[in-house]
Formats: structure tokens, C-alpha cells, sequence
């Protein structure tokens, strides 16, 4: 009887790391350095960083059913990913090597993000419609790096870790089929990942900018789906880092 990992030797090197680097307890310790630094971050004295918006509402959502405690939500992160590794029936053999290819993986991606982001800002700017793109408030290096470690951690896992199996699973049970299910699922959770970043403790409303991170929901949509949690969460992190302090 065939175990998960029995055709592994039947894979070539890229194809294992192809399927390896997806799996999710190796998400979990790629990411684990950028959970630290954001949870760590936070607890600093002085003048901490704004807490990234989907923190607040997983907290507050755990508030609500009567979980407060400080440490829960990265837990449950942890735990999510370990609970899903389980019952995927991986191996719990790490090859740390992986590593190396996911980071490489992250930097590309968020550079391909980056280019998408010009070519949109291209096309709109020749549409007559007045364009601008909200900027984001300074708030030094450190304290910026601490935030957008928990927008790549947090957001993916409210958005694409969370939300959008829930929502591809509620399209499929409404029957609107194996292709109008998911893409519906990607839309919509797109969407809202756009939309929460606006009102009253978010950044104005823009064409632009709206419209620019639902392409980007859409584009970690298919990350998560075809590359894993940690590469679309780092990978997210990485595009923050990089639109703030180099382009």
C-alpha cells in the first residue's frame, strides 16, 4: 500500500521540493522567526507598533468566546498548521535545506508583486480617472518591519489560511461548481482582504490602492494554494518591507 511520502524516491530532487516545501509544518518554522519578532515586537517598551488589524479582530473574536489570553492566537496559529499537517498525513521529517529554496521563493515572488503593482499604476494612470494611492504613515524602521511581520503572519492566516477554505467549501455546498466554487472563493475573500484595510483606523479610500490590494488578495490566493502558507506569508512580508523602505 502506497504511504504519503512512498513516492518520494520516485520524484526528481525539484519535484520532492516542489511538494515538500509546501507542506505545512515546514510553514510553520519558516514563519515562526517573523512571529517572534512581531509577538516580541509589540511587548517592547516604548512606543510599540500599531497592531496589525487582523490580529486585533482574531483576538477580539477570541475574546468573545471567552479567550483572551495574550499567547492564544499565536498558538493557535501554531496549532492550526500542526493540526493540518497531521491530518494531511505528512512526514514529520524536516529538511532544513527546504528553507533556502522558500526564501529565495518569498523574495521573487514579492519582487513579482512589486512589478505587478507598476503595471497596474501604469494602465490606471492612463485611464481618465483621478488615481492616487493612499500613503502609509512613517513610523520608523523597526517599529514598521515589527507591523508588517504580523500583516504577513496574520493576514494570510485570517484571509487565505482561514477564510478562504471556509468560503470555497460554503460555494461548493450552494453547488456552484468545481470552478465557480473556488474562483468565487478567491474573489470574495479578496475582496474583503482589500476592504479591510480602510476606515477609520485604516487608510483612505483610493481606486487605486483598493484595487491594487484585491490583485495582490488574489495573487496570495493562488500562493497559498499552489506554494503553502509560509511562502505567501513571508513572501507578503517581504513586498511590505520592500515598497516601504526601496522602492
Amino acid at each position: 500500500m502506497l504511504t504519503p511520502d512512498s513516492g518520494t524516491s520516485r520524484r526528481s530532487p525539484l519535484q520532492n521540493y516542489w511538494v515538500e516545501s509546501r507542506q505545512p509544518l515546514i510553514s510553520l518554522v519558516f514563519v515562526a522567526p517573523l512571529l517572534i519578532v512581531y509577538e516580541v515586537g509589540i511587548l517592547l517598551p516604548g512606543s510599540p507598533p500599531t497592531r496589525n488589524a487582523a490580529d486585533v479582530w482574531l483576538r477580539q473574536l477570541l475574546e468573545l468566546v471567552g479567550f483572551g489570553q495574550y499567547l492564544l492566537l499565536p498558538l493557535l496559529t501554531c496549532g492550526i498548521l500542526l493540526a493540518w499537517h497531521h491530518t494531511s498525513h505528512h512526514s514529520w521529517r524536516l529538511k532544513w535545506s527546504i528553507l533556502w529554496g522558500m526564501l529565495l521563493e518569498s523574495i521573487l515572488f514579492a519582487v513579482l508583486l512589486i512589478i505587478l503593482a507598476n503595471v497596474q499604476h501604469n494602465v490606471m494612470h492612463q485611464l481618465p480617472l483621478n488615481v492616487t494611492c493612499a500613503a502609509g504613515e512613517s513610523q520608523g524602521v523597526l517599529r514598521s518591519i515589527v507591523m508588517f511581520c504580523g500583516a504577513g503572519i496574520y493576514e494570510e492566516l485570517l484571509f487565505r489560511l482561514m477564510l478562504l477554505p471556509i468560503l470555497w467549501w460554503l460555494f461548493a455546498k450552494l453547488r456552484l461548481g468545481e470552478t465557480r466554487a473556488p474562483l468565487l472563493a478567491i474573489v470574495v475573500s479578496s475582496l474583503l482582504f482589500s476592504a479591510a484595510h480602510y476606515g477609520p483606523h485604516g487608510d483612505q479610500l483610493e481606486l487605486f490602492s483598493f484595487a491594487f490590494r484585491f490583485l495582490a488578495g488574489v495573487f496570495f490566493s493562488f500562493l497559498f494554494y499552489y506554494r503553502g502558507f509560509g511562502i505567501a506569508a513571508v513572501a507578503h512580508t517581504f513586498y511590505d518591507i520592500a515598497v516601504t523602505f526601496f522602492v
